[in-house]
């Protein structure tokens, strides 16, 4: 009786968390993949016909903005990796008495809505603002152009959003690297770059791929930072899907439109871990 109680622990352990899942994930995914293969209108009516042309009709009308929305996310985030890393690094290798306030200043802008923080940059790029008349001064803009509603502004605007998932799992797998371990390297006559090179970024591995992949998944499917920072022509695909449901109510696409995106970000997610190894991506080193 007790081995039989032992053995259903980890099950009562599991079950909030899958409980969970089901309901919250699962369920909405079964419902979404049912409502993409719907065919009407929302005066009609809608019925379950196996409508796969829906794909196809959504691909060809708005693979634009999907690869853009690949395009953006992958510029913020090779953008927050240059950034962050040279950032967690020196927090975490040089903080010293000061890395509690330095991780405190990168979660800072969690402390007000991602909705403020983005309104924030429509005001710092305005083309009134001073910022933008110092890059104009300094030759960077031209005298009659502006940053705010360009690719630039949207990427930027990402970046910034973003870039706290890029820091924290960098710093927290450069904190945890055994100092004795670089002290080894440079006793064995090794230079500061072939250190960097050949322990330092190997053993960060695993922040790098999570880094990665906590900043490029919820770019993809932004859509704040186009709708605010950007102009039509800088549309995402999260414009599109949120526009589909709430404003046209062609609900049989914008699940399509959901489908394809999760599916591009699995494929992309499976062609990373191959790059980058199965043990990076968990976490674990290689035995």
């Amino acid at each position: 009786m007790l081995q039989r109680r032992k053995g259903l622990l980890p099950w009562l352990l599991l079950g909030p968390g899958l409980l969970w899942l089901v309901l919250f994930f699962l369920v909405p995914i079964y419902y979404m993949g049912r409502i993409s293969l719907f065919e009407g209108s929302d005066l009609e009516g809608f019925d379950f016909t196996w409508h796969f042309q829906t794909y196809v009709d959504a691909f060809e009308a708005y693979k634009t903005q999907l690869g853009r929305s690949l395009l953006y996310a992958g510029a913020a985030t090779a953008i927050a990796f240059v950034i962050g890393y040279p950032l967690a690094y020196v927090i975490a290798m040089r903080g010293g008495k000061y890395r509690n306030a330095l991780l405190l200043l990168v979660i800072l802008p969690f402390f007000t809505t991602y909705l403020v923080r983005t309104l924030a940059w429509q005001t710092i790029l305005d083309d009134q603002s001073a910022i933008v008349d110092v890059l104009k001064t300094l030759g960077l803009v031209a005298d009659d152009g502006r940053v705010l509603a360009t690719t630039g502004a949207v990427v930027a605007g990402i970046t910034y959003n973003f870039l706290p998932f890029m820091i924290l799992p960098l710093y927290a797998a450069i904190e945890r690297i055994d100092r004795r371990t670089l002290e080894a390297a440079y006793d064995l006559y090794a230079n500061r770059r072939q250190v960097f090179l050949r322990v330092t970024l190997p053993m960060s591995m695993p922040g790098v791929v999570a880094g990665v992949l906590l900043t490029f998944i919820p770019a993809a499917g932004d859509f704040v930072n186009a709708e605010l920072l950007g102009s039509p022509q800088q549309t995402m695909i999260g414009n599109v899907i949120q526009s589909r449901y709430l404003e046209v109510t062609d609900y049989p696409t914008a699940a399509a439109l959901s489908f394809m995106l999760m599916g591009l970000l699995l494929l992309l997610v499976g062609i990373w871990a191959k790059i980058a190894g199965t043990e990076a991506l968990m976490g674990s080193e290689a035995k």
